[in-house]
């Protein structure tokens, strides 16, 4: 055979030629390339996107064979053998004892009503279900889409891994994009829903809460929400876990690996599984457009929600708490407590409401896991 012949028939079965069958690869291929600035350049959720990102060239790549099933007498691909993690819900859970393992449950335990924030915040999440509804998605796919309005990354991809698997790369996308874009969505919301007198008030430091309360929490949160919600138990009880290990005394070697080491390799490992699920095929759909313009309704409704539960406990407690504090009732640790606390500065310098704000934002993370729990009990069936 000549050079050329040689030539052509690697030119014939290399990649280049598998992208011009299918332009829409090359599109994929640009938005992982978008994503890739967004995570180094922006700073835009960095840990996920690129890990996605590149989990997104790796799919849409022709000819690689990475997503293979087993078949008889083959191999499977390696990034189907790392997808099983999303799979069977392995990956969401272990992130969630590492959520849980660097988080203080203190300022949750010290104002319990922080829990009727948390839940106020949900309320995204059910207005964005019946939406899509509405616009004719299978009521499994609008349970899914609902979940972004948590911005819960993990809980939205455990969704949507039981639910609408075809759709998840744009979920978990939108939830991700969503969270990191918080402290852009938020601020206007806050100053549409409360008064600039509200955004001044000062709250009272909380009470100390004691090492045994600490200890106590997570376990009885744990029985109470699992035995009423059983399909709660891989977030939930992994997230009451990891804050068994921070907070006991006796676990510390197992608390720093599930707040550093383990939910770092799980987090890679995530981000490409998610990725190499974007192919061009299912990825670029009007349907895709849909969810990501729900997710950010769904997102912005919950933070609506939680500001004015926060406008009605102000009243309520004659103007002792802010009602900034309730625009953290979302999922995002810690970054939405941190928009409240910088807002709240802005109103008044002598405001500190970054602690305050961590109760309903801890109560957010518990409010999404039982209600992506009951999307799963309802429509998992």
């Amino acid at each position: 055979m000549s050079f050329f012949g040689i030539l052509s028939k690697i030119l014939g079965s290399s990649g280049f030629a598998g992208l011009f069958s299918d332009p829409r690869q090359l599109i994929m291929i640009l938005i992982a390339c978008v994503l890739l600035y967004m995570g180094i350049k922006k700073k835009y959720e960095p840990l996920l996107l690129i890990p996605i990102a590149i989990g997104i060239l790796f799919c849409n790549f022709p000819g690689t064979g990475i997503l293979n099933p087993p078949t008889d007498g083959s191999s499977p691909g390696f990034m189907w053998v790392v997808y099983q993690g999303v799979q069977h819900a392995i990956y969401p859970s272990i992130i969630f004892m590492g959520i849980g393992a660097m988080t203080d449950f203190g300022p949750l335990i010290s104002r319990p009503s922080s829990l009727l924030l948390g839940a106020a915040a949900q309320f995204g999440i059910f207005t964005a279900f019946l939406l899509a509804l509405a616009l004719g998605f299978d009521p499994r796919v609008a349970a899914a889409i609902g979940v972004i309005g948590g911005a819960d990354g993990p809980t939205a991809i455990l969704v949507a891994s039981r639910l609408a698997e075809d759709y998840l790369p744009a979920i978990a996308i939108a939830a991700y994009s969503y969270m990191a874009l918080i402290p852009m969505i938020q601020p206007p919301l806050m100053k549409l829903i409360t008064t600039e007198k509200e955004r001044k008030i000062e709250m009272k430091q909380m009470r100390t809460v004691s090492k045994t309360e600490k200890i106590i929490f997570p376990i009885a949160v744990m029985i109470f929400v699992v035995l009423l919600i059983p399909d709660t138990a891989p977030l939930i009880g992994m997230l009451m876990l990891g804050n068994l290990f921070r907070e006991c005394g006796v676990t510390d070697r197992l608390s720093d690996t599930a707040q550093n080491a383990l939910t770092n390799i799980v987090t890679i490992a995530l981000g490409l599984s998610v990725g190499c699920k974007a192919n061009a095929a299912t990825f670029l759909s009007v349907e895709t457009l849909m969810i990501i313009g729900l997710g950010l309704l769904a997102f912005m409704l919950s933070t609506i929600g939680g500001l004015v539960f926060g406008k009605i406990m102000c009243k309520l407690s004659g103007g002792k708490i802010n009602p900034l504090i309730g625009s953290a009732g979302v999922s995002a640790v810690p970054m939405a407590a941190r928009v409240s606390q910088v807002e709240g500065q802005k109103a008044n310098p002598k405001n500190f409401l970054l602690m305050h704000a961590m109760g309903p934002n801890v109560a957010g993370v518990i409010g999404s896991a039982v209600a992506a729990g009951f999307m799963l009990k309802i429509f998992g069936m």
